[in-house]
């Protein structure tokens, strides 16, 4: 029997920060026209909840703007976490709202929040060559309190921003120790207004990359998000032969994706029946 996990996002933010990271369009120094906004309220969360779950997605991600959690946002995230899982019991509540600590993924945790999304991008030796205001090591120790206070993780990165292959490993071995639970392949989707020099990636190499994540990461559900559409267009549903077991439905954060009916209708054509729990 074929599965696979969907996943939907939720931007219950956009637009403000003070981070730079290079391959973000929501990133000070971006001159991408985006929508900025502030916290959505509940009521508009619990209303894409709905959709997604009717569209048979698993996880549903809770995602913010800026660096990190603060005690607002926390107690925001928390309110709307809430609110999900008041009227969708069913759906897997993934949080990714940047640097966070113990206490503040602890609250997440009371809120009905089952994972952590947050990746690593790309290794610790190129890292600063993409952002400057945090640290890889930042992002790490995020992971290792989510874990530590009982969160599942969600940790992933971005291919084709001009790392190397060796910092393409050194990436897989970091996520390797952090042992995730599902772990999201970005390919980087180059918009006007971004000050980076990506690579460009075949499809080919592209599905390498996936063969050589899957083998990295024997134990963790293999995602692919950003760049499904645009990479591999016509062959996008042939990255499930290569060890796939989730995608991202719907649109993410700035950037549309594929239709959610288009995903669907595919997916059963093709023989796949939806995960519905996790755990």
């Amino acid at each position: 029997m074929k599965q696979v996990m969907l996943c939907a996002i939720s931007s219950l933010s956009c637009g403000i920060c003070d981070e730079d990271c290079a391959y973000c369009t929501q990133n000070k120094n971006s001159d991408v026209k985006i929508k900025r906004y502030k916290i959505k309220s509940p009521d508009e969360v619990v209303a894409e909840a709905k959709m997604a779950s009717a569209n048979h997605a698993l996880g549903f991600c809770l995602v913010t703007s800026g660096v990190g959690l603060d005690d607002k946002k926390t107690e925001d995230v928390a309110r709307i976490a809430h609110a999900v899982s008041a009227e969708c019991p069913d759906l897997m509540l993934i949080a990714c709202n940047g640097l966070a600590s113990k206490e503040q993924l602890a609250e997440l945790k009371k809120a009905g929040v089952f994972s952590y999304n947050h990746n690593l991008e790309t290794s610790r030796e190129f890292y600063h060559k993409i952002c400057t205001t945090h640290s890889w090591d930042e992002r790490y120790q995020t992971n290792l309190n989510a874990k530590e206070i009982g969160l599942e993780l969600c940790c992933g990165g971005i291919y084709g921003l001009g790392e190397s292959k060796e910092d393409r490993i050194s990436m897989r071995k970091s996520l390797a120790k952090l042992n995730p639970f599902s772990s999201p392949i970005n390919f980087f989707i180059n918009v006007d207004g971004l000050k980076i020099t990506p690579d460009s990636l075949s499809v080919d190499e592209a599905f390498g990359i996936i063969k050589d994540s899957v083998k990295a990461l024997p134990n963790t559900r293999i995602m692919i998000a950003a760049g499904r559409e645009s990479l591999f267009k016509q062959r996008q549903y042939e990255i499930f032969n290569h060890g796939v077991s989730a995608i991202v439905l719907g649109d993410y954060l700035t950037t549309k994706g594929e239709s959610m009916s288009r995903d669907i209708a595919e997916l059963k054509a093709r023989g796949f029946e939806f995960v519905t729990k996790c755990h």
